[in-house]
């Protein structure tokens, strides 16, 4: 009996199943290149983690000795490892804070403009320093504006008031806020357009209704749009978090390249991983180092998931 119950509920999976694809076959057709990219660079590499646990030689390749546990003890006992952890998270915890509260806000006051067209001109200039590489980002800042000489923009404008010029380079607890400054400067337009979509999709006759019982529109923006726009806001904000452990690593090793000076408050995860790779290839330890990132990372989100669910289950990822 139990047997012809799990084999009708298998045909009834399958017909479903069939049913699913032949509807939306032109979906799942537009989501395959991107299935495929990520089947390719996220899935297909993950027999490579056993580098690992090897003592790895490029000439030995998967055959190299195994050393368990020694290289995530090589970076665990090392300064670099609490330096570069506690930069990381500080540097993408300010990263999601600030772009998720300057992404809302640009998004409201974008909905809340009347003018068509400035309100496409508004929208295209926010959204347009997102399509500016990372490398023309890094130049601008730390070759223009924070340049240590006294061509530098800061250091004109600090001049035009009788100051000394200051070589910032040698400032390195000034950089943390120029990376995460940077970084909303580039990201706060192209997520604001996540958020002014949703506004765009809320229901009208909630405002209309509001207005006809004087509502103010802060009081219409505090009682409708922030509390309909909230689920949107968590599940952004669960996505950065998966990431949290992984820095930017093109914007900040683009703005800070290799001036070691700067490292005690900049240096995180990635940029550690980099200069360990190019200066000495040491493919095991980094590949543990990248293993820890992301068990770490999946721990955040199954707890960051955990926290939203208990706030609003339809609000979580799973």
């Amino acid at each position: 009996m139990s047997k012809r119950k799990s084999k009708t509920k298998e045909i009834a999976v399958k017909r479903s199943f069939g049913q699913e694809m032949k509807k939306n076959w032109a979906y799942y057709l537009m989501m395959l290149p991107a299935g495929v990219l990520l089947f390719l660079f996220a899935y297909l590499p993950m027999p490579g983690l056993i580098i690992a646990f090897m003592d790895f030689k490029a000439q030995d390749g998967f055959r190299s000795d195994l050393v368990g546990f020694k290289n995530f003890e090589f970076f665990f006992t090392s300064e670099y490892a609490w330096r570069t952890t506690r930069n990381t998270i500080v540097i993408n915890f300010a990263y999601l804070i600030f772009t998720t509260f300057f992404a809302v806000l640009v998004a409201i006051l974008l909905n809340e403009m009347k003018g068509k067209l400035s309100k496409k001109v508004y929208q295209n200039a926010i959204f347009i320093p997102y399509f500016i590489s990372s490398v023309v980002v890094g130049m601008l800042i730390s070759d223009m504006l924070f340049a240590d000489s006294e061509g530098g923009v800061l250091n004109q404008i600090i001049g035009l008031f009788g100051g000394d010029p200051i070589k910032w380079s040698t400032v390195p607890i000034a950089w943390p806020f120029i990376i995460v400054f940077a970084h909303l400067w580039q990201q706060v337009g192209y997520t604001s357009i996540v958020y002014l979509a949703s506004i765009a999709g809320f229901d009208k006759e909630l405002y209309e209704a509001a207005s006809l019982d004087g509502a103010s529109r802060w009081q219409r923006i505090k009682s409708i749009t922030i509390p309909l726009l909230m689920p949107s806001i968590i599940i952004m904000m669960l996505l950065s978090i998966g990431g949290m452990l992984r820095g930017d690593f093109a914007n900040i090793y683009a703005i800070i390249e290799d001036n070691g000076m700067l490292f005690k408050y900049t240096d995180v995860i990635d940029t550690y991983v980099f200069r360990a790779v190019k200066q000495a290839a040491d493919f095991g330890t980094t590949t543990a180092i990248g293993l820890y990132q992301s068990v770490v990372g999946f721990i955040l989100v199954v707890f960051s998931n955990w926290l939203a669910k208990k706030y609003d289950k339809d609000a979580a990822l799973f």
